[in-house]
């Protein structure tokens, strides 16, 4: 006979004693089962103990996580968090160098879990770490000579211990002093300084920056781009991210008036060169995380044309009509100027309105009326000045040549240019904030200090090339467009390495090789349409069934690596989740990094019963979405949240690496 749900067998570990083997019953207080278990030990006190997982995690069990123990877990009585969280306090302020560092070491790892996190907090353990960086700081320069590994590590475990007890979100970050955030940005500011501390430093300020205005403008004051620019340049790739991070972060709080102000300055300090140099043609491979923080960079570098994009023209401007004549001007410059003469004047008219309707614009008398819609906005007026006065003849070509045709084969270069603005934002998503997961980013776009008008330069020469290859007319405008953004996404999926080579990449994407493409996907969909294909699917439709669940189960058994997303983001933690063999239990279990291949099901200390699975829930029903945090509700991250339901008020939380892992993940379950 099986044994009640309520009852859990497991192993309990004690420090110089054999385990015992225990069945716990989830019914009783936990106050009750942990004074059975002194009392089979003969420990008095029973309150002063508590029950924490013997697994690296080395996690308390509480009332609210009790639920989570599993059959065959192993657990270890030790000290209740508060007795814990006390000694420690007592500890770290020891006169003994040696024993301070012990317990900043057991302080660090300890403080991970949120249970003794709290009883530390509560004691006021944050300022006595902040009171420490504080004051100690220059004790450490001081003897940094004599003792520098041993003070070296101290400061080392106190900023750490402070990470993760900050990552819990018990203490708002809003009650540091200037004192504080000026200590940390000189372990920053130092040329020379110990990698585990510049690096817990940079992610406390990146945490700073994200979660408070006010600190956000404390610490754009303590640090600039020129004292950040020098970690770029070394080879520890996490410290490079670490940067990045923090350069993202100020860019992403910067008020709106600011943002345009630090771009210049990236450009200045060489920003974009340096992380081509070091990091993105370095010999080496680019990590997920170091992949995200670049995608970041792009999309907020991209977001800086929000404004021109939205911005429409003023017809009554004269400067903004300036650039309009510069086009004609550069485009018709043989042309001589007609005097200021009455009758002049006349004639003067009639010719810029031929040379606009050459142009390509819609409206001939007045082209300003063109970019009153946004987006695209001035942008495209932008994207044009910048064509003609940088790519000169390829300008002058695509302008005559599309003069001199017959009206109606015309490729419009005013209206092309408008439209083909528009799309490429919308493609790279300008105006958008960025993805909390994605790590999509484009190295080609950082191989140019213009690379926005580059990408437009290529691509209006690819429409001019795509129309004439069409033979189109002007009522084929919105067909040429389609061809030419799938010409545009095809090339961007390869994730050329310079402009040059997406040049290339788009020569090898012609229209007859788009048709080709599209002829070969529409045989593949009619074949499957076909009434003898449709009756044998009909037929064999249950076997297809079983076998998709087949292939989802299996992978499921191979299991998936899943991030970690927290307050910071910064930590890459992992960890692995698989389905058992036999398809009843799912094992999971925390990794210190992204594993090479499948991870064993004994090295997953985690089990979940498939039969105790209540529901699963995705999107905005995911109880990790209902969170709030920065960049939390970004619809792409939406759509890759999915919870696995089970017990009371329990639950497992995922964010999908991509969409394709969303599938067989969630749906098996469903």
């Amino acid at each position: 006979m099986p044994p009640p749900a309520d009852i859990v067998k497991v192993a309990i570990e004690w420090p110089g004693a054999y385990p015992k083997l225990m069945e716990i019953d989830q019914k009783k207080p936990l106050s009750a089962i942990i004074k059975e278990v002194c009392d089979g030990w003969s420990l008095p006190n029973h309150e002063y103990y508590a029950l924490q997982h013997a697994d690296s995690s080395n996690f308390y069990i509480t009332e609210k996580n009790r639920n989570e123990i599993k059959n065959g877990t192993i657990l270890r009585l030790t000290k209740s968090p508060a007795q814990n969280a006390q000694q420690l306090h007592e500890r770290i302020q020891s006169s003994s160098m040696d024993a301070k560092l012990e317990a900043l070491k057991d302080l660090a790892s300890l403080s991970r879990d949120v249970t003794f996190a709290q009883e530390f907090i509560n004691l006021d353990g944050i300022s006595l770490l902040t009171q420490m960086v504080e004051s100690g700081t220059e004790r450490y320069q001081k003897l940094q000579k004599i003792m520098k590994p041993c003070f070296g590590d101290m400061l080392s475990f106190t900023l750490t211990a402070f990470v993760e007890l900050m990552d819990h979100g018990i203490v708002s970050w809003d009650t540091f002093s200037v004192a504080f955030i000026k200590k940390i940005a000189s372990f920053v500011n130092k040329s020379a300084i110990d990698i585990s501390i510049l690096q817990r430093s940079l992610a406390i300020l990146e945490s700073m920056v994200l979660n408070s205005h006010d600190l956000y403008q404390k610490v754009a004051q303590e640090i600039t781009i020129g004292q950040l620019i020098p970690h770029l340049q070394g080879s520890d790739q996490e410290i490079q991210t670490y940067t990045i991070a923090v350069i993202n972060a100020l860019f992403l709080k910067a008020p709106d008036d600011r943002r345009q102000e630090m771009a210049n300055i990236l450009a200045q300090k060489q920003l974009r060169s340096i992380i081509l140099t070091h990091v993105i043609r370095a010999q080496r491979a680019i990590n997920n995380e170091m992949a995200h923080q670049l995608y970041v960079l792009q999309v907020l570098t991209f977001n800086l044309l929000e404004d021109r994009m939205m911005t429409k023209m003023d017809p009554q401007d004269q400067a903004q009509r300036d650039i309009i004549f510069e086009l004609r001007r550069i485009a018709f410059d043989a042309e001589s100027e007609p005097n200021n003469s009455s009758g002049s004047m006349e004639k003067r008219k009639s010719m810029y309105t031929r040379d606009y309707k050459k142009l390509g614009f819609i409206n001939h008398v007045n082209p300003a009326m063109d970019f009153t819609q946004t987006p695209p906005g001035m942008l495209a007026l932008d994207n044009m000045l910048y064509f003609a006065k940088h790519h000169q003849d390829a300008y002058i070509r695509i302008v005559l040549e599309n003069s001199s045709r017959e009206d109606k084969h015309e490729c419009p270069f005013g209206r092309s240019s408008i439209e083909l603005t528009k799309m490429l934002c919308e493609i790279l998503k300008v105006g958008e904030l960025p993805s909390e997961t994605c790590n999509d980013f484009h190295p080609m776009f950082f191989t140019h200090d213009r690379s926005f008008e580059e990408f437009f330069c290529i691509c209006i020469q690819l429409l001019n090339k795509t129309w004439k290859e069409m033979r189109a007319t002007s009522e084929d405008f919105n067909k040429v467009m389609q061809v030419v953004k799938e010409q545009v996404m095809r090339a961007l999926t390869t994730k050329p390495s310079s402009l040059d080579q997406f040049k290339s990449k788009l020569q090898n994407l012609s229209y007859t090789e788009i048709l080709k493409i599209r002829q070969s996907e529409r045989m593949n969909q009619e074949d499957f349409q076909s009434r003898p294909i449709l009756e044998l699917k009909e037929k064999i439709q249950p076997e297809i069934l079983e076998l998709i669940k087949q292939q989802r189960l299996n992978r499921l058994v191979e299991g998936t690596c899943f991030r970690k997303l927290n307050a910071r983001r910064r930590q890459d933690k992992f960890w692995y989740c698989r389905l058992s063999p036999n398809h009843k239990v799912l094992h999971y279990g925390d990794l210190e990094e992204s594993p090479q291949g499948e991870v064993p099901h004994d090295s997953l200390q985690d089990k979940l019963p498939v039969a105790d699975i209540k529901a699963v829930v995705t999107g905005k029903d995911c109880p990790h979405m209902k969170e709030k945090g920065a960049l939390k509700q970004n619809k792409e991250v939406l759509e890759l949240a999915f919870s696995i339901l089970y017990d009371s008020n329990c639950q497992l939380n995922f964010i999908a690496p991509d969409k394709h892992e969303v599938v067989p993940s969630s749906t098996v379950f469903l």
